[in-house]
């Protein structure tokens, strides 16, 4: 069997390499469009969900603004219940930030892209 002049094994290396890299970002796009698809449906539910839920605490509240009223000044009902409203809101906001923080943003597959890379560039030294 003849060799082959080395021109032609680069040329074939490099063609193979972009193949793998083409195929790497075929299954990169498909991995996120399935993702968006999954997460379509539940987000809908999510919000519904989330907006009855806001009806249903709305309602609470102002059943408490109206038994404090009973005890103290109306006023002084509302406030009390805004305060500790908004404290909780600042909890919750400050809890959901930090989990967005460890949320990977990139698929898994950019990862594999990276060492096909590191893979090429060793191949060629």
């Amino acid at each position: 069997m003849p060799d082959r002049p080395i021109s032609m094994v680069l040329h074939d290396i490099v063609s193979n390499l972009q193949d793998i890299i083409r195929s790497e970002m075929r299954m990169a796009r498909t991995e996120v469009a399935e993702e968006l698809r999954k997460s379509r449906s539940a987000a809908m539910m999510l919000g519904a969900g989330a907006l009855m839920l806001i009806f249903s605490v709305l309602f609470v509240l102002l059943a408490i603004v109206y038994a404090l009223s009973l005890v103290m000044a109306a006023w002084a009902a509302a406030l009390i219940v805004g305060v500790a409203v908004g404290v909780i809101a600042a909890m919750c906001c400050a809890a959901g930030v930090r989990k967005f923080k460890t949320l990977r943003a990139a698929p898994r597959t950019v990862e594999s892209v990276k060492e096909n890379v590191q893979w090429a560039k060793q191949l060629t030294r």
